[in-house]
């Protein structure tokens, strides 16, 4: 047998959606990775960083994968700058640690670079992983500053891990070399979402009338913080819109921010039937998803938007704004779904119009939705790390048992 690659990965602090890769990748028999945190989130920091409330996720995060938490020297410490996140233990760690690769998730923070830095002086590989892409707004001078600063240090990259179209797009618009970006999507414990949602689906129409929808009502879901980014008032006033021509059309508004009193207000003056559920933390939020009949992502910038993987796992179409970064990989236009333009009301109305008015057509994409989403699964996430392993640190050497 030959002995298994051993990874470090760098990640700002435990994600509900990156456990389940974790967990698949420890899982592998030629990996022996091991996952340091740089920080752990306290509810009082996740209420700041847009959700709203103060909590915990109710899932379990940190089991099946060896971690460790780095020692956080930064104050103050968490997300919002590029120094929130100063774990200085990490270049011993690296130097020490005979690892063949460091993979890191994104490179905004201090941590990142510490880590990076230390394995560049040991020779070890660096991996970085990342969903940004070339579809936010920026000025020329900001276009140009990166492009110029990005140049010197992507190309040293040995490997990117590009979830989606577009991230690879962005790698490759900096200089990496097309033969070492790689394909790791973004995944879902799609198994548990898929199992809660069958067993929930029976409760729907209880579920519906907790939050005041009526059986027969085409219900369009938000699911997101409330903030600019993620345009929540536009979802109002679509469905507004549409249920003004059709009146089956409702729409189900699942967490929380500084922009839900606004929303509710504007709800409420308007008369549109749109129901506000609050936050629901991972153990409820297929609740949401088991009761509607279309997710809505209409944000202004999503670098991958993971509710529509969540949505498609439960059988939901999608509709996504021409900003969002899953767009291009998951949303097949009248298959799995519809794109419109980022900021038109209009347009996502009438997309919201069309949907109700076929019925067929909407049940045939949920199913679609569901099938396309197995193309980004976690073997294949899995397998997209091996192959970046297999071409930048080579086979490994057999060794005697």
């Amino acid at each position: 047998m030959s002995a298994p690659y051993r990874l470090a990965i760098v990640s700002t602090h435990p994600i509900q959606y990156h456990a389940p890769w974790f967990r698949g990748l420890a899982a592998h028999p030629d990996l022996d990775i091991h996952v340091y945190f740089c920080h752990k989130a306290t509810p009082q920091e996740q209420a700041r960083a847009g959700f709203g409330v103060e909590f915990d996720w109710d899932v379990d995060l940190l089991t099946g994968y060896p971690h460790s938490f780095l020692k956080n020297v930064a104050n103050p410490s968490g997300h919002g700058r590029f120094g929130g996140f100063d774990t200085p233990e990490i270049g011993r760690i690296i130097r020490d640690g005979r690892y063949d690769a460091v993979l890191v998730n994104g490179w905004n923070y201090k941590s990142a670079w510490q880590a990076i830095w230390a394995a560049w002086q040991r020779g070890v590989k660096v991996f970085v992983r990342g969903d940004s892409h070339l579809h936010f707004h920026r000025s020329r001078p900001i276009r140009l500053t990166k492009l110029l600063a990005y140049r010197r240090f992507v190309p040293r990259f040995d490997a990117c891990l590009a979830p989606g179209t577009w991230a690879r797009e962005y790698f490759e618009h900096y200089g990496a070399r097309p033969e070492r970006t790689f394909f790791v999507p973004h995944v879902i414990d799609v198994a548990r979402i898929e199992t809660e949602a069958q067993r929930v689906r029976v409760q729907a129409a209880r579920l519906r009338q907790k939050w005041g929808l009526c059986s027969d009502s085409i219900v369009f879901l938000f699911v997101g913080k409330f903030t600019q980014t993620k345009c929540p008032h536009d979802f109002v006033k679509a469905v507004h819109d549409a249920a003004k021509i059709e009146n089956r059309i409702v729409g189900l508004m699942v967490g929380d921010g500084p922009l839900r009193a606004a929303c509710e207000d504007f709800s409420r003056m308007h008369n549109a039937p749109v129901s506000f559920a609050g936050f629901l933390n991972q153990s409820q939020i297929v609740q949401a998803y088991a009761c509607s009949d279309v997710l809505v992502l209409p944000s202004a910038g999503e670098t991958w938007g993971m509710v529509v993987n969540e949505a498609m796992a439960c059988g939901l179409p999608c509709l996504v704004s021409d900003r969002v970064g899953s767009g291009p990989d998951l949303i097949s236009p009248g298959e799995t779904g519809f794109t419109f333009p980022y900021g038109n009301v209009p347009a996502l109305s009438a997309s919201m119009l069309r949907i109700a008015g076929n019925p067929a057509q909407l049940a045939a994409m949920g199913v679609n939705a569901n099938c396309r989403l197995r193309r980004y699964s976690l073997q294949v996430a899995v397998e997209g790390v091996m192959q970046a392993l297999t071409a930048t640190v080579g086979a490994r050497e057999e060794i005697c048992v």
